[in-house]
């Protein structure tokens, strides 16, 4: 069969995609805070404070090392069991914690530096000043340990405090992610995003990537489709447009003709950097049906050096498309004199204008797809895509835009991003 070598390449495309570089991780880094000066001077000043007899006693010789620059971790770790069973009063567990914390610092023992933390949290004592921070760093400590429901209610806390830089949203999205609570974690990054937008806000580049990056590896196809529209609105570079395609190619379920159009818009867009993609546009565009198109994207794909010069299915197929492309734009204008006639069909005037639009004639392929939207059992999705990339192809934007806008169903998210494609080629 002609096409036998794309039929067992067609899954690479997707399996490509788990290699974009969106898929990326956000990661969550631990940043080394100090506890107040105000936790020292309590226990010094002792009136300053409601602490226990037991806790001083039990704190004394743990400052002391302190005071005096000790840095056995050992001799210190030691201490932490017997200063924590001394608390009795909130001034206590908020100097004990500050002290835990800092013995973890030295350590270098996350562990107890996470105790400490949220000892001085369960406190109440910590300024309010500092109540944000704190909640960030144990936040961040949990998250590490893989203690993800805890990290999701500090980062949250932290928010709620007014913490803007760094900002907890994406680390309590990533919370939620990592505990598989997807809608959770959606919800509010959807929401975030919007909240940017609304207010003309540049929206976070990795915030796009991450939601494309899960939305895809958890196959939530309406998540995916709506990150990777975002995505190319926000950041149409030509990396972010081949990610964007690829997705969207992947996760579509697309029929042939409608993936064709997605890979149209890759192609002039300069997007398509895996050579699947290549292959699969040429079998979508069929040598035998468009074979001026298909001599033109395999020239591009080996032009772009994309597409290997060697690859037996381009040759084939470019060897039957240039065969027949000079017989095939001479019949054009037969082919336009049976779809202008009174009594042509539908299949004579789709036909025509699919025709026109390959060999890059998009006023007659206007006229003839905007002639096949009145006939009867017309695919109004496929002929509405193919009449927006007529319009845009002769400079119409606006008319391009209003037709991409009324095109439902499968095709739907295709022509939302021709419209993107619309408005960022108009500015």
């Amino acid at each position: 069969m002609f096409f036998s070598h794309l039929t067992r390449n067609r899954n690479a495309v997707s399996k490509l995609a788990l290699a974009l570089a969106l898929m990326g991780g956000t990661a969550v880094a631990t940043t080394a805070i100090e506890a107040p000066a105000a936790a020292q001077k309590k226990k010094q000043e002792k009136s300053s404070g409601d602490y226990s007899k037991g806790f001083i006693a039990a704190y004394t010789p743990v400052k002391e090392m302190q005071d005096a620059g000790s840095t056995d971790a050992a001799a210190l770790k030691s201490a932490v069991p017997t200063l924590v069973a001394a608390i009795e009063t909130q001034d206590d567990r908020f100097v004990a914690g500050n002290t835990v914390y800092s013995i973890g610092r030295t350590a270098e023992d996350t562990a107890l530096q996470y105790q400490g933390i949220t000892m001085m949290l369960e406190s109440g004592k910590v300024p309010a000043e500092n109540t944000a921070q704190y909640n960030m760093l144990a936040g961040q400590l949990a998250y590490n340990a893989k203690n993800y429901a805890d990290a999701g209610n500090y980062f949250q806390a932290a928010l709620d405090a007014g913490q803007t830089d760094p900002d907890p949203t994406i680390l309590i999205v990533e919370s939620n992610f990592a505990e598989n609570n997807f809608a959770e974690g959606f919800a509010m990054l959807d929401a975030a995003v919007e909240a940017r937008k609304s207010v003309g806000q540049p929206v976070e580049q990795d915030w796009l990537k991450r939601g494309l990056a899960v939305a895809y590896d958890n196959e939530m196809a309406d998540e995916a489709m709506r990150y990777a529209t975002w995505y190319a609105q926000e950041y149409p570079s030509q990396d972010a447009w081949s990610d964007v395609v690829a997705v969207t190619l992947n996760m579509g379920d697309y029929q042939t003709q409608e993936s064709l159009d997605l890979l149209r818009l890759a192609s002039r867009l300069n997007a398509i950097k895996y050579p699947q993609m290549y292959l699969e546009y040429i079998e979508a565009a069929d040598p035998r049906r468009f074979p001026g198109e298909v001599v033109a994207v395999i020239d591009q794909g080996w032009d772009s050096g994309v597409l290997e010069r060697s690859d037996q299915f381009a040759v084939t197929s470019r060897s039957e498309a240039a065969g027949r492309v000079d017989a095939d734009r001479a019949d054009l204008p037969t082919v336009a004199r049976e779809a202008r006639a009174a009594n042509a069909s539908l299949t004579d005037v789709v036909s025509a204008a699919d025709a026109y639009l390959s060999y890059e004639q998009p006023a007659e392929a206007e006229e003839f797809y905007t002639k096949a939207l009145g006939m009867q059992g017309v695919n109004t999705a496929m002929v509405l895509t193919r009449l927006g990339i007529a319009q845009l192809d002769q400079g119409k934007t606006e008319e391009a835009k209003a037709t991409f806008a009324k095109v439902e169903g499968q095709r739907k998210p295709i022509a939302q991003l021709w419209s993107i494609y619309a408005d960022q080629r108009g500015v």
